[in-house]
């Protein structure tokens, strides 16, 4: 059976990084077995997170994920869409894994309150003396890499401003149909309800998650697929208009 290394549940989310709540989802859409077992990123094989244990074959990164359950289980996650539409479902994973994810990561870990909240916790078990150190260690690295993503060199309403665009792209591309592509998810939805799910969880806010919420298309979408792929997980209006 494959395990799924990943942070676990946190934050008002089933899955607290986009990334391992992409591999889990696709991982359901293969309807492969798994089980799912925490981790931190050093565990890695690549020092990120999510990674698999196959067979005793060790594969780290979400994308190498997905290649290799394509190869070894032969499941297209893409079945049904033609030849361009495969090329924009990549255009539109890398959109939103090298900028509405950067986005996510300044709202999360740049906004002090919301680090403050969320992302401190991560050290909660370190040794005392060590904890505060290791929490301000971390918020700067990843706050040098927020700058080096482009998006930290801006602004705040600049940053928004950029992200609002990535946004309106998805809101444009899921207008009138279920998910990205038609009637059927495929793998970028996994890619797309990972990040609008981490930037839409009520437990943070911020002006990302208020621009976010006037897309009515994209809170619409990250209901349907955290009803499809996490029933039994509490979210959001749709989940009680459904249960009354």
């Amino acid at each position: 059976m494959i395990t799924l290394y990943g942070f676990g549940a946190g934050f008002g989310l089933p899955e607290i990084s986009p990334f391992v709540t992409k591999t889990e989802v696709q991982l359901k859409m293969a309807g492969l077995a798994y089980r799912k077992e925490r981790a931190m990123p050093p565990a890695s094989p690549k020092g990120q997170l999510p990674y698999i244990v196959d067979d005793a074959q060790s594969i780290a990164d979400s994308t190498f994920i997905r290649a290799h359950i394509e190869a070894k289980y032969g499941f297209d996650f893409d079945a049904g869409l033609d030849l361009r539409e495969r090329a924009q479902a990549w255009a539109f994973e890398r959109m939103i894994e090298h900028h509405i994810y950067w986005a996510l990561v300044g709202a999360r870990w740049v906004d002090p309150v919301n680090f403050a909240k969320g992302p401190t916790h991560f050290f909660d078990g370190a040794p005392a003396h060590l904890r505060e150190k290791l929490r301000e260690d971390a918020q700067f690295r990843v706050a040098e890499n927020y700058l080096l993503s482009g998006l930290g060199r801006h602004a705040p309403d600049g940053d928004l401003e950029l992200a609002a665009r990535s946004l309106f792209a998805l809101s444009v591309q899921l207008a009138g149909r279920p998910y990205l592509f038609g009637d059927k998810p495929c793998g970028a939805d996994a890619t797309a309800f990972g990040a609008l799910a981490g930037i839409l969880t009520p437990f943070f806010a911020s002006s990302l998650r208020e621009r976010t919420e006037q897309f009515q298309n994209l809170t619409e979408y990250v209901d349907r697929m955290m009803l499809q792929y996490y029933p039994d997980f509490a979210w959001t209006p749709l989940r009680e208009a459904v249960a009354a």
